[in-house]
């Protein structure tokens, strides 16, 4: 991938003031990435830019409202100005309702307002990041979107509209993919396990579909994946899936923080197969 940062590889984060945005953006600046992020917490966004210098990679901030399609928009293109090129999009903004991890609530208990977070946060938002990302990939010939999904798109995890969301997305990457697998631009979806945020760690909650909270992987994980991920010479010949966090980590000989290795989450589903792959060109 070319780019204009000292390691020449430049990344967009949404959503990455905390949590696996968080978690992304510093397991990348481990790999030397320049990671801007985007949210709505200028302070937890510095946050986040600190923790990235601390582990060797350049960062900057961005305050971005993501349900404002102009704003996102804006944000893409300001970050491919300010570093001469954007190598990777990782679409994870995120803004759900608040959830009882112990008891998933049902459709008709939840409020309808769910779908304009999980909807129009969840889905819509990454779609604009990526309508914005498309055409300057484009140019340059070369670039990697990577959205953010969840084992939900096959598991019954939080909400029906939670499920809804997921798979969704999971559609966008693989026809995306397609469109854009003849340009140079690859197209994915990743699958975290169950994973261990300040959200999930404040519930209480000991274990989830069967996992155990304390078996979960470390948003941290997932950037050093993606790393590893992108600097892979095959990449777009997965360009189209849904590839899950655990199953990479153990093809890239990745570890998590404490030098341990994380469990596929195909279990929670029943395994059987995910999105993709594209069929042949």
């Amino acid at each position: 991938m070319s780019g204009a940062s000292g390691t020449g590889r430049v990344a967009l984060v949404t959503g990455g003031s905390k949590g696996v945005g968080q978690g992304i953006a510093v397991g990348l600046a481990e790999a030397g990435w320049t990671v801007h992020v985007s949210g709505r917490d200028e302070a937890r966004l510095a946050g986040t830019v600190a923790r990235v210098h601390a582990a060797g990679g350049q960062g900057r901030a961005w305050r971005c409202e993501h349900t404002d399609d102009g704003a996102v928009a804006a944000l893409v293109r300001g970050v491919a100005a300010a570093s001469g090129s954007l190598d990777l999009l990782v679409n994870n903004a995120w803004a759900g309702p608040r959830m009882d991890h112990a008891r998933p609530a049902r459709l008709w208990e939840r409020p309808l307002s769910d779908w304009d977070s999980l909807i129009g946060i969840g889905l819509r938002a990454h779609f604009v990041a990526l309508h914005a990302a498309a055409p300057l990939m484009i140019e340059q010939g070369s670039g990697l979107v990577v959205n953010i999904s969840s084992v939900g798109a096959r598991a019954y995890l939080h909400s029906t509209l939670y499920g809804m969301s997921k798979a969704a997305l999971d559609k966008m990457t693989l026809d995306a993919a397609l469109e854009l697998r003849p340009l140079g631009v690859s197209v994915l979806s990743l699958w975290p396990g169950l994973v261990r945020t300040e959200q999930l760690l404040a519930s209480g909650v000991q274990d989830i579909a069967g996992v155990a909270v304390s078996d979960a992987e470390t948003p941290e994980l997932q950037g050093r994946v993606l790393a590893a991920l992108a600097a892979d010479p095959d990449l777009h010949a997965r360009t189209g899936q849904a590839v899950i966090t655990a199953e990479l980590a153990q093809e890239y000989a990745v570890a998590e923080p404490d030098g341990g290795r994380p469990v596929s989450p195909r279990g929670m589903f029943g395994g059987g197969p995910v999105f993709g792959p594209l069929p042949p060109a």
